[in-house]
């Protein structure tokens, strides 16, 4: 049984170690504070149980002597306590106070070390907090000092005197009596100064001022506040992101939810995972190979599903398809296979079953049989079609897909409505989506679909379908997002 003080970062998930994803994956308890990202508690298994312990100015859940009972009592009892503190837990983040609670109580803890915001902030900015020629080092220093010692132990008039760059943590509140003191202490009104709000996070926002004029540029927490020559540079990457600002539903399950995810978050949006279907493996028979001349894949769960679950758990491996002409639905479906060593034989320009079925050969003899491996409860177009076509045509359901639950947490983001669009790329999605949440007609953020069997169920559910991804893929998915927000 361990607490594990962990350093989340200032903000942004991808700077997490691995060592804190680790951990996360391995929770029985999260005792989470404001400054994580909600996305890092999807790293924590379902049954986990996440407390909730944010301070904000004004609003306090849980006081500092409510969280070290609260670590001491769940680190008696579970095996695995995740403490989860904005930054580094050993800077400005008191977990040097809840080490000393747990090591009175003599309950084992670990520090996980996080980035601190005091470099990473500044970093997004485009603020280097040493430059050759403008700054060698670096000072950083906390804005917000515990009221209940009654005196102030930061010399702000000797720090004016310190050169180099400053850096200010949680000194929103107490902005104009900081900035009045330097300025006593020698600093010059000109000095340039830039508020980094929420840094390395998609709504990450700059203020850039003066120390004579940053007290009334309206700067709000939480902030890292830069002070000296560097402020003045503006070396912008992250903040002219197409998406960035923007925040961005995906609905697909969570197995298949990263890809995308990670593609518009490296465009800048925050993405809400909403997982609305699970992938479920199913029993199948598998077939004697020898009676088919094609096989024939329409997504990359199909392919998972029959070489994992068909092929291996036989005794097999790809040489046992080498008879076979390989069909796949879609350009995903055709790079799973190569995962496995296929190269398909044939893929349709289109994206979609009605596409294969015009670019599919006629039968090369009567009695040529074709394999396709589905999903249960697949569509019927792509079978009865090739029969129409003359061919014969075995279905083999290698997998399902059913209905998920998303956590309280996801459930609470997304009724909230505060998000600018919402993606799918499945009917499947679009309808798990409408009966867990209740979307008008007219609902305002914008809804993209992956292809037209995705947009007609999305018109059937009462909802408007903004734009349609063309090409009908996860690349296609992203540039609608991007087209349909610019």
């Amino acid at each position: 049984m361990t607490v594990y003080l962990v350093g989340a970062g200032p903000g942004d998930p991808g700077l997490l170690t691995m060592r804190a994803a680790e951990l996360l994956r391995l929770a029985d308890v999260v005792i989470y504070d404001r400054l994580a990202h909600p996305s890092l508690l999807g790293l924590a298994p379902f049954d986990a149980i996440l407390i909730s312990v944010g301070k904000a100015p004004g609003n306090v859940e849980m006081d500092q002597d409510g969280i070290n009972a609260a670590l001491v009592e769940h680190g008696r009892s579970s095996r695995v306590v995740v403490r989860l503190k904005g930054g580094d837990p050993f800077v400005f983040g008191r977990g040097g106070e809840e080490a000393e609670v747990l090591s009175a109580a003599g309950v084992a803890f670990e520090v996980v070390p996080g980035i601190t915001s005091a470099v990473a902030a500044p970093a997004y900015a485009g603020i280097p907090v040493t430059h050759r020629g403008l700054s060698t080092h670096f000072t950083v220093v906390t804005g917000h000092e515990d009221p209940a010692k009654g005196r102030s132990d930061t010399d702000w008039e000797a720090l004016a005197k310190t050169g180099g760059t400053l850096v200010v943590l949680m000194g929103a509140k107490h902005l104009s009596e900081i900035s009045a003191r330097l300025m006593a202490g020698g600093l010059s009104p000109d000095t340039p100064v830039a508020a980094v709000r929420w840094g390395t996070r998609p709504d990450q926002s700059t203020v850039r001022a003066t120390l004579g004029t940053i007290a009334d540029a309206g700067v709000q927490a939480p902030s890292a506040i830069v002070i000296g020559a560097v402020a003045a540079m503006n070396l912008a990457w992250f903040e002219t992101r197409p998406l960035q600002g923007r925040t961005i539903v995906v609905t697909r399950a969570r197995e298949q939810a990263s890809e995308l995810a990670t593609r518009l978050e490296l465009l800048g949006a925050s993405v809400i995972e909403f997982p609305t279907i699970a992938i479920e493996e199913i029993e199948f028979d598998f077939p004697a190979l020898h009676r088919y001349a094609w096989l024939v894949f329409t997504s990359p769960n199909g392919v998972e599903a029959f070489f994992e679950q068909g092929l291996a758990k036989n005794g097999f491996d790809s040489r046992a398809l080498a008879h076979l002409r390989i069909a796949a639905v879609g350009p995903s479906t055709a790079r799973a296979l190569t995962t496995y060593g296929i190269n398909a034989d044939l893929v349709p320009e289109k994206f979609v079953a009605e596409s294969l079925l015009e670019s599919f050969p006629a039968p090369g003899a009567p009695g040529e049989r074709i394999l396709l491996a589905v999903a249960e409860q697949a569509r019927d177009a792509l079978p009865n079609g090739l029969v129409d076509r003359g061919h014969v045509v075995d279905v083999l359901a290698v997998y399902r897909t059913v209905a998920a639950k998303p956590r309280d947490d996801q459930l609470d983001l997304v009724r909230d409505g505060t998000f600018d669009a919402i993606t799918f790329t499945s009917s499947s999605t679009v309808t798990n989506f409408c009966d867990l949440v209740s979307l008008g007609v007219d609902v305002s953020p914008l809804v993209v679909s992956i292809g037209p069997i995705t947009s007609a169920t999305v018109q059937a559910s009462g909802l408007k379908v903004g734009i349609e991804a063309n090409p009908h893929t996860i690349d296609g998915v992203v540039e609608a997002v991007v087209s349909g927000l610019a």
